[in-house]
């Protein structure tokens, strides 16, 4: 049992991260083409 749980534990970590870049991404995106349709530019 105890193997399991440091098992899930270290795999847990990748999936947050890939949450967050994904949340990350997803933003930028975002501003990405709402400064396209603007006519701005992002930086």
């Amino acid at each position: 049992m105890e193997t399991f749980l440091i098992t899930a534990y270290i795999l847990m970590w990748p999936l947050i991260t890939l949450t967050v870049l994904a949340v990350l991404a997803r933003g930028v995106v975002k501003d990405y083409r709402a400064a396209r349709k603007s006519g701005n530019t992002v930086v």
